[in-house]
């Protein structure tokens, strides 16, 4: 029987601690670290072995690789950036979409089953990077007082309002935006894995109980969440990396 009274095991916020795997040094390493760690490898791993040795003529490995980075290169960074500025943000680019899409898959893998993303430290330091590379790019194209106008939408031409719009735009700009690109990531693969282990957790539980009936149409509604979990996991990691590419265009764009 659960604390709360009842005999269902809610999930909750305890569905987000994990015990540490080892203790090295005080530095406790857990599930989600090794999640995270096994990302990095995967990720890097499979761009070694499909263009580490490169052919004409490509086989499955490297077609399939080249497939996912043209499908950030002309799908996302031609898109918003364009050809000639974006090509040498595409690395960048297409290191942080499957990174980011990786960690949400283990959301719906066997044993794994937690997206690293519902950990807010992840998408926090992913967006700093991010948000890094975008005022670096601004100040470093438009010096400091063209970096300034880029950043606060500075024009003269709005006269006595000007005041106001420079401090709501340089709020939105350099403090909202970073806050958001992190936590629109993290929120969604937040809930996702709360409903997802709802509805599993309750498949379970009715399923043990005389309300068998019951289990059915919680493991149907599973099914469901698993599927629909697999599209916003796509999802997510498309929508970072596009606003990703829309704050470097930004950056470069001229201001007027």
């Amino acid at each position: 029987m659960s604390d709360n009274g009842c005999g269902f095991p809610a999930p909750g916020l305890q569905s987000f601690l994990f015990k540490p795997l080892a203790t090295v040094g005080g530095f406790e390493f857990n599930k989600v670290m090794l999640l995270a760690l096994v990302t990095t490898i995967l990720v890097v791993g499979f761009f070694w072995a499909a263009f580490g040795k490169a052919r004409m003529v490509p086989g499955k490995l490297q077609m399939i690789g080249e497939a996912g980075y043209d499908f950030v290169r002309r799908g996302i960074v031609y898109e918003t950036i364009g050809k000639r500025e974006g090509e040498k943000y595409v690395p960048l680019m297409v290191s942080l979409f499957f990174f980011i899409w990786i960690m949400n898959i283990w959301s719906v893998i066997p044993l794994a089953q937690f997206p690293v993303s519902s950990i807010i430290a992840y998408p926090a330091v992913l967006a700093a990077v991010v948000y890094v590379t975008w005022v670096v790019l601004t100040f470093k194209r438009h010096g400091f007082v063209g970096g300034f106008k880029n950043l606060t939408g500075y024009d003269k031409s709005l006269g006595a309002v000007l005041p106001l719009v420079v401090v709501i735009e340089f709020f939105s700009n350099v403090i909202v935006r970073p806050f958001t690109h992190a936590v629109r990531l993290f929120a969604n693969m937040f809930a996702g894995h709360l409903l997802l282990a709802m509805f599993t957790v309750a498949s379970w539980y009715l399923l043990n109980s005389y309300m068998i009936p019951a289990a059915g149409v919680s493991f149907v509604m599973t099914v469901i969440m698993v599927l629909f979990e697999l599209f916003v996991q796509a999802i997510q990691a498309y929508v970072f990396v596009l606003l990703a590419c829309s704050y470097v265009q930004g950056a470069l764009a001229e201001h007027h």
